[in-house]
């Protein structure tokens, strides 16, 4: 395998990959280790070239290291993407990347992420024990993401309505993938009511029939009438284009990076919408794996400290309610409180 350094002002690592017998192309980055070895998981995914793919590994990278501080792991932030092109043998390709992944020596823990599985890590585990989220282990991180996502929203209607009761209440899910799935499970079994949009029909369709959602199209699915919107797929979704269709109070949801830019925290906030921070709202996966896998934690501790989410995001709006900022801006604030407190702590 060909690998190459890219200094990145701000980032411990960042090392591109490339094996032509494989076909396998990707890149890790680590944000920072100062709280202990970076961890994030592995996004395969299709982009238009090495340079989209680098902006959207620097971005999530820096924002599990905020996750990850505000969770109160002792964890730094890293994130590593396979560049998706064509139809590539799964094996070759995973393996490839762990021998990329080890590399880094243990200051990047990989796991599950867009477009992977717990038996793409068992591919990455043949070649470094660098690696969570495996079968029989912590497996998927998808329930307990979703599970996170909904003791967010449920604080954000505590926050919001003085009541975390979500009985009634509409809630439009945008991507029905794991976590979107799993979701929409949670919050039908919450009595809420459900609209759901996906580019994979298929996935609507499953969602739609077992929890008795309304399909729209992707691109209604910013401008229906709902009290709360889920973003579940992919980041960039709330900009300059998309914040005034939204017709909701609370927004919460899975997807990272949901904020094209840092100033549509400050939209949201002016429009009177509701914003669950995504790094917070979204660590229920990465919380469960790493104190069982890391940690040792047994399955009761690690799910209470999932649950936890909840009292987190309250801190969040209290802060942002005080100081007057955006909540975004609040959880930045949050996230760089503790992970002062924690740097300060090992001197």
């Amino acid at each position: 395998m060909e690998t190459r350094e890219v200094s990145v002002p701000g980032y411990e690592r960042v090392v591109w990959g490339v094996e032509g017998a494989s076909g396998y192309h990707g890149i890790v980055v680590i944000h920072s280790t100062a709280l202990g070895p970076a961890v994030g998981g592995t996004r395969y995914w299709k982009y238009p070239g090495e340079a989209a793919a680098l902006t959207d590994g620097l971005r999530l990278a820096r924002g599990m290291t905020y996750k990850n501080a505000l969770a109160g792991l002792p964890c730094g932030g890293g994130k590593s993407i396979i560049l998706r092109d064509g139809c590539l043998e799964r094996e070759k390709v995973f393996r490839a990347h762990g021998r990329l992944v080890a590399t880094c020596a243990g200051k990047y823990i990989t796991g599950e992420d867009v477009g992977t599985s717990p038996a793409d890590m068992e591919f990455i585990h043949k070649e470094t024990q660098h690696v969570a989220g495996l079968q029989g282990k912590s497996g998927d991180p998808s329930p307990h993401t979703a599970r996170g996502v909904f003791r967010a929203t449920q604080a954000a209607a505590q926050f919001h309505w003085r009541s975390d009761d979500l009985r009634n209440k509409t809630v439009a899910i945008q991507g029905c993938g794991h976590v979107g799935y799993y979701l929409a499970g949670e919050f039908h079994r919450a009595g809420a009511k459900l609209i759901v949009a996906d580019m994979d029909l298929g996935r609507v369709d499953r969602v739609a029939r077992e929890f008795d959602a309304t399909a729209v199209t992707p691109e209604k699915i910013y401008s229906v009438s709902a009290d709360i919107f889920a973003p579940c797929a992919l980041g960039g979704i709330l900009n300059d284009q998309t914040i005034p269709l939204l017709q909701v109070e609370i927004v919460a949801g899975a997807a990272n990076n949901q904020l094209l830019e840092p100033e549509h925290g400050y939209l949201l906030q002016q429009r009177g919408i509701v914003y669950a921070p995504d790094y917070a709202a979204n660590a229920g996966g990465v919380i469960n794996g790493t104190c069982i896998e890391l940690l040792g934690w047994d399955a009761k501790r690690a799910q209470d400290k999932v649950e936890a989410i909840y009292d987190t995001l309250l801190k969040i709006f209290e802060i942002s309610a005080r100081e007057q900022i955006p909540t975004s801006r609040a959880a930045d604030c949050l996230a760089e409180e503790r992970l002062t407190q924690s740097v300060m702590a090992k001197i």
